[in-house]
């Protein structure tokens, strides 16, 4: 029996509220804030995924490249032009590892230090103009809620699954 494909399919537990279901406003608004953000990073020359690496350099300074695709769950091959345009435009540098020399460890430059901080900038900017809706309280609130969602899906806290090579069907407990 096929289930039908509107907001009126049968559920266990209705999360509706004036707009829709829950999940259907998670993915609209999701969308939304993802081409917003997307936007906001181009007058950076960046893409998403650019800044998610650099973000993660940041936080793990000489973590090599197969460390960083295990920690981003995507493929070491899928991250090589990522991190080669990165390189390119001076963001980062590839480095021998004093304990392994047949890998490199990759490292944040000055400029990309300075990129990344203007990239919290317009992070923060594009928080303040998505939630612009709601009160300081609300944000906090509204942020636990979907981190415990996310936890319970089983989610890789700070990591995007559009970096993903499996994405879960369900929580991965």
């Amino acid at each position: 029996m096929k289930r039908p494909l509107n907001d009126e399919a049968p559920c266990t537990k209705p999360t509706r509220g004036r707009g829709g279901s829950a999940a259907f406003l998670l993915a609209q608004i999701g969308s939304h804030a993802a081409s917003r953000f997307a936007a906001r990073l181009a007058d950076l020359e960046l893409i998403p995924a650019q800044a998610g690496v650099l973000r993660i350099l940041a936080a793990t300074p000489a973590i090599t490249q197969q460390a960083l695709a295990t920690a981003l769950g995507t493929l070491p091959s899928r991250l090589v032009a990522i991190i080669d345009e990165l390189e390119s435009k001076g963001l980062l540098q590839r480095g021998a590892r004093e304990s392994d020399r047949r890998s490199y460890a990759l490292h944040l430059t000055e400029k990309g230090i300075s990129t990344l901080q203007a990239i919290g900038k317009v992070a923060r900017e594009h928080q303040h103009s998505l939630l612009a809706a709601l009160s300081e309280d609300e944000q906090t609130a509204l942020a636990d809620l979907l981190q415990r969602v996310a936890d319970e899906q089983g989610l890789t806290r700070g990591v995007h699954p559009g970096f993903g090579v499996n994405r879960p069907e369900g929580p991965s407990k």
